[in-house]
């Protein structure tokens, strides 16, 4: 079984559609480099467009979604495997426990909700996993920025800085992961938690 990256990523149709290529492209490259996606389940926004690059492609496909979203009829019924769970909190556990790896995609608070939980998770050491933002045209600058506010106010140490990566384009995703397990492999504490 390939390994899975788990995305977080926006359901909104509302956005430029330049989100929704790169989503696309997303889903099409991580099943190039032998990934299967797990995600939130759903069929609109670059969650949607995620799955179906990666089904496009051949690959497989993991959604997990509550049941309040398969009932409006939000959830991406192509999936390999769907898993219909009662909350959000099932969700999220359930696919941080199948993914190998963490990739953020542009979206709102429901995609910085789900990704600060596996940062924080990381800075416990508990989730021992690669994390990578997709800073795709700057969009998450501001947020990394509040990250180094928090560091030089001495919210938080300088090693958890080092609990993400930030890549600049869809391949460059692939290369954080890559680099991020590297890391972890020399500092003799990465293990797929």
């Amino acid at each position: 079984m390939s390994k899975l990256l788990c995305v977080y990523c926006s359901s909104s149709d509302r956005i430029d559609p330049k989100y929704a290529a790169a989503a696309e492209e997303l889903g099409r490259e991580l099943v190039a480099r032998g990934w299967g996606l797990v995600y939130g389940g759903g069929k609109t926004g670059l969650m949607g467009a995620v799955a179906r690059g990666t089904k496009a492609a051949g690959g497989r496909v993991v959604g997990v979604i509550p049941e309040f979203m398969k009932a409006r009829e939000l959830a991406f019924d192509a999936a390999d495997e769907l898993v219909t769970v009662v909350t959000m909190r099932e969700r999220k556990l359930l696919m941080e426990a199948r993914a190998d790896a963490f990739v953020t995609l542009p979206g709102g608070w429901g995609t910085l909700e789900e990704i600060m939980e596996i940062l924080t998770l990381r800075q416990l050491d508990v989730v021992k996993k690669p994390c990578v933002f997709y800073n795709q045209d700057g969009f998450y600058d501001d947020l990394i920025r509040f990250f180094e506010r928090m560091l030089a106010e001495n919210f938080f140490k300088p090693s958890n800085m080092d609990l993400f990566r930030v890549a600049s384009s869809v391949p460059d995703i692939f290369a954080q992961i890559e680099a991020g397990r590297e890391a972890k492999a020399e500092a003799k504490w990465f293990q797929t938690t």
